[in-house]
């Protein structure tokens, strides 16, 4: 049985790497984020302009623990996830836990892209932007480092290096 959990800040890469990852192992994957968008039918925004982030954060954790029973599964955590209640724990104890480490110059890259698909990031500045993935990051790293794993992400750019990856994490795993 396979129940893998991604962790990592917002643009780390979760997302491409667990879908590629879930493909190599004939598996399923879920993006949290999309699983709760499902359930709700509500984007993520909606939900946290509705419930406010201490409303949206119970609901996270309550289809984290819906989603971490299945079996044959990597999971995408939100960036925020692993920072909330006892969500770290609840993950380590469930299954393997990855860390997608990536650095504040490359998520800034990947990020400055995206601003107008992430509400949090719009209207800010590069100088901001950067800014705040910094603060983020240090704020959020005592959670991320509870992985179990720590995996480079910042390779994460072509095919071939998502191929790489996927090796690369396969052997991390020991799978």
């Amino acid at each position: 049985m396979i129940r893998i959990f991604l962790t990592g800040y917002m643009g780390a890469g979760k997302t491409t790497l667990g879908k590629a990852f879930a493909r190599e192992l004939k598996v399923s994957f879920i993006d949290l984020d999309w699983y709760i968008e499902e359930r709700f039918h509500k984007s993520i925004p909606q939900l946290f302009a509705e419930r406010g982030e201490d409303g949206f954060r119970e609901l996270e954790r309550s289809m984290l623990h819906e989603a971490g029973e299945f079996e044959d599964v990597i999971i995408s955590t939100g960036g925020g996830t692993p920072c909330f209640f006892d969500n770290m724990e609840y993950m380590n104890r469930q299954g393997q836990t990855v860390f997608l480490d990536v650095d504040t110059d490359v998520l800034f890259r990947r990020l400055r892209v995206a601003t107008q698909q992430r509400p949090i990031l719009q209207g800010k500045t590069d100088d901001e932007l950067r800014a705040f993935i910094g603060e983020a990051l240090e704020r959020r790293m005592p959670h991320y480092a509870q992985a179990r794993y720590r995996f480079d992400g910042s390779r994460l750019e072509s095919r071939s290096q998502i191929t790489e990856s996927v090796a690369r994490l396969r052997t991390l795993l020991g799978i």
